[in-house]
């Protein structure tokens, strides 16, 4: 049996960002580090920057996203709409070098960089909240996780159920990330080096090429009416991979919807990919 955890119920970036992004800055106001006078500077490939964008403009706090070179154009409309400054670097992915710069760059500019990739304010969010919440909702019909299947980006969101579900249950934990030279939106490889991936036991990593991230999405789009982003589909390919090797419940955590990813899915129709 398995259950898909569906955070593009979330209401600002429709993904599970908003649980990260809400955190760091709710943290950052009480520690006084940022306020209506201060900019945000931040390197996102799409929800991050989405979802504090979102939250710049209820705060009142102007937002500048860094953008890898391959983020779809999709995600800088959206963040042009919610008003964000948008820079399209030349970076081929999120990595240390690009972190580094956008902490430079604001270091320049006198800006705020919250920093996803290494604010322990993320990995909080979710051993507190969402593996929390994936708890309760589990015991409530008598349910316990015996595998999750997570993809890796920041490797906040893993790595807080890795911690939470570990302690309490030696949950397996298998991580998801995109096969040698392939891209998957809001999914990196481990040479990118995410902080909390060393902190934790995951018990297997799946590699998933983009091909099968996008069938994997359009599979549950025709079977199941949902439309889910290239990382859930990612996270169902990898399922079908190691599913005899674990018995019991399975909970696959779908981070957002497919709508960001049009011009990818059209392309794959297309015969392009």
């Amino acid at each position: 049996m398995y259950f898909a955890k569906l955070e593009f119920f979330n209401p600002f970036s429709r993904s599970i960002k908003d649980r990260a992004v809400f955190n760091m800055l709710m943290k950052a106001k009480q520690r006084k580090e940022i306020n209506g006078k201060n900019k945000l500077f931040e390197a996102t490939s799409g929800n991050v920057g989405i979802a504090m964008a979102s939250l710049s403009n209820i705060l009142g706090v102007k937002f500048r996203a860094y953008l890898p070179k391959p983020t779809p154009e999709t995600t800088e409309i959206l963040l042009k709409v919610l008003g964000a400054e948008v820079i399209r670097t030349e970076f081929e992915t999120i990595d240390p070098t690009m972190v580094e710069f956008v902490k430079k760059e604001a270091e320049k500019n006198d800006a705020v960089n919250l920093n996803q990739f290494e604010n322990e304010d993320n990995f909080e969010a979710h051993y507190k909240y969402t593996a929390r919440e994936i708890d309760e909702q589990l015991r409530s019909i008598g349910k316990k996780p015996d595998v999750i299947v997570a993809g890796i980006g920041t490797s906040g969101h893993i790595a807080g159920l890795a911690k939470y579900f570990k302690e309490r249950y030696d949950t397996k934990i298998v991580g998801v990330v995109p096969a040698k030279g392939e891209k998957i939106p809001g999914i990196k490889r481990l040479e990118t080096k995410p902080k909390w991936v060393p902190k934790v036991k995951i018990d297997e990593i799946i590699e998933i090429t983009q091909r099968e991230a996008i069938e994997g999405s359009i599979k549950i789009a025709r079977r199941d009416g949902l439309l889910i982003g290239l990382s859930a589909g990612a996270v169902v390919k990898a399922l079908e991979k190691i599913r005899d090797k674990y018995n019991g419940t399975a909970v696959l955590i779908f981070p957002d919807d497919g709508f960001k990813y049009v011009e990818i899915f059209e392309r794959y129709l297309s015969g392009e990919i």
